[in-house]
């Protein structure tokens, strides 16, 4: 049975993003809904954060580790877009008052130079079709209290989706295999964890062909500029005013984001 009142659901969590404010999991009062469901909110609560003035500028691919997915029950990403008022650049000094509950991840971004729509992409189509790979981190927020998600209510909340920080280095595809691009994250000088581009569904390229699919069943395409997360390297860690995380990744360089209660 279809999802009971999807715009309903979708003005709670609009309202949640702006008051800062999360609402309790919609899977307590239905524990049936899935991630079609999920994106069905999805789709009514996108027109309502871009009639404020925000744009698309991207998307971003979660749940593209073995781990989380065998945490969530799926065997299978999920994506949201990426606003533009969520972008940061690297050392910039990011406001924890902009979130609810946020945690940083380290991941590689791909910046698109061609058009890329579904069906039928590849990886070697998605390859032909990505300008570079880029350093980033995600912070991911969720307006659901407490992170007390299941599928399909951080399908509905953007994936989960708070902010992205990334480089301004491009660094083009050729002759790098971004399965092999290590990454390290420390906070304040100290090491935190530790990953590999292979964690992103074994391949980040091949999350751009899965996303350019998914999309394409709906009628829309990656366009020319727009950014692609790829997923976590490890696992999101809490943020707290006063940290300075930083994020080096091999071949790619360092990003760097600071904490602070307000900026």
């Amino acid at each position: 049975m279809p999802v009971t009142d999807p715009s309903g659901k979708a003005r709670a969590l609009y309202k949640a993003r702006r008051a800062r404010v999360p609402i309790a999991p919609f899977t307590d009062e239905d524990p049936s809904l899935d991630m079609a469901d999920g994106y069905a909110i999805q789709r009514e609560l996108v027109p309502l954060l871009l009639a404020d003035g925000d744009r698309i500028v991207g998307y971003k691919v979660g749940l593209t580790s073995k781990p989380m997915q065998k945490m969530i029950g799926v065997d299978s990403p999920d994506y949201g877009p990426v606003l533009a008022s969520t972008l940061y650049r690297d050392g910039d000094t990011i406001g924890l008052d902009r979130f609810i509950q946020p945690k940083i991840e380290a991941e590689i971004v791909f910046v698109l130079g061609e058009r890329l729509a579904g069906p039928n992409v590849v990886v070697t189509d998605a390859a032909a079709a990505i300008a570079g790979a880029t350093a980033a981190m995600e912070i991911v927020d969720s307006r659901i209290v407490d992170w007390r998600i299941k599928l399909a209510d951080t399908v509905a909340d953007l994936a989960s989706n708070g902010a992205a920080v990334t480089s301004g280095r491009v660094v083009p595809l050729s002759g790098l295999d971004s399965r092999l691009i290590g990454m390290t994250l420390t906070r304040n000088g100290e090491l935190l964890d530790t990953g590999a581009g292979a964690a992103a569904l074994g391949d980040p390229v091949a999350v751009v062909a899965w996303l350019a699919n998914v999309l394409g069943e709906n009628g829309i395409a990656l366009e020319p500029g727009h950014l692609v997360m790829t997923g976590a390297l490890h696992a999101a860690v809490p943020m707290a005013a006063g940290d300075v995380f930083r994020a080096e990744f091999d071949r790619l360089g360092p990003v760097t984001v600071r904490v602070a209660e307000t900026a």
